[in-house]
């Protein structure tokens, strides 16, 4: 492999392991709190994917506010989920949230299919973002440089949130104890609805980023992705933001990096995904930056 090729194969998989990372933080935002998978996650990263393509269809918005629209609809979206799949159940066995995550999952992707029909749609990419830069043999979009940007700039301010802020406190403060925390006066159900919130927001910016990445949407694009980027969560360390950034990452590069190197097993990089998840869970179950977690009972 060329030094170009190799360059253009790191940008390749920079963006991918940025895109999952936006997604798998969500999942550990989650697990962190209420030791909970939330598998309607995927489906929310979907959605995100279609309010942008709807903003700028139907309401011919300009592209920057309907990116900021589509977030805070699935941020909301992610809102009302929590509060009636998973609230209800907040006391119940943990069996039953998860089967509810399940349930859930299920009913955003046919009620999508429902809404915005089955038929892959086209996404409309601004120009600046697909104008392809040629550096020395290089072709490079725009794109592959803005999203990591914006990944980082998005998880910067996350952990601002987290470590600097009261309801960051409250987080982690539930992450450690809810029952302690709701006795020290925390809204602890607030606290869970903003978790729910930030995860979907970020979740959003993920899909809208995917729809431009590859610019065909339709309603079951978040399953794969929803599931990679649950990988990623795991072997970085579910429950670790950190983590969850640098196993998404690590995965985007172990995607990319087999393909560009051994092209005939691009029919099964899916498939490295899963042998990668079983290996963490026998090698290291806590993840690279994981801690070990007592459950809850």
């Amino acid at each position: 492999m060329t030094l170009t090729m190799f360059i253009q194969h790191f940008f390749n998989a920079l963006t991918l392991g940025s895109l999952y990372a936006l997604i798998a933080i969500g999942y550990t935002m989650v697990y962190g709190i209420l030791r909970l998978i939330n598998f309607a996650h995927g489906d929310v990263f979907m959605l995100g994917a279609y309010f942008i393509f709807y903003t700028g269809t139907i309401f011919h918005l300009p592209w920057i506010v309907g990116v900021i629209l589509a977030i805070i609809l699935t941020s909301f979206c992610g809102v009302i989920v929590e509060r009636a799949a998973y609230r209800p159940l907040r006391d119940a066995p943990r069996i039953s949230a998860l089967i509810s995550s399940i349930g859930v999952s299920f009913f955003i992707e046919n009620l999508a299919i429902v809404v915005f029909t089955g038929i892959p749609k086209p996404v409309v990419r601004p120009d600046w973002l697909v104008k392809i830069i040629q550096i020395r043999g290089v072709r490079i979009l725009p794109l592959a440089i803005a999203v990591p940007i914006m990944c980082f700039v998005l998880v910067a301010g996350l952990l601002f949130i987290v470590y600097k802020t009261k309801p960051g406190l409250a987080m982690r403060a539930i992450s450690k104890d809810i029952e302690t925390t709701r006795l020290m006066g925390v809204s602890v159900n607030k606290i869970i609805s903003l978790t729910f919130g930030l995860g979907s927001a970020l979740a959003a910016a993920g899909g809208i980023m995917w729809a431009l990445r590859y610019p065909q949407i339709q309603p079951l694009m978040g399953l794969i992705p929803g599931l990679k980027a649950f990988i990623a969560a795991v072997l970085g360390g579910i429950g670790s933001i950190q983590g969850a950034v640098v196993g998404g990452l690590l995965l985007g590069f172990i995607e990319i990096m087999i393909v560009a190197f051994f092209p005939g097993l691009s029919g099964y990089k899916d498939a490295f995904a899963f042998i990668l998840l079983i290996v963490i869970l026998l090698i290291k179950p806590t993840g690279l930056m994981g801690e070990k977690i007592e459950e809850k009972v």
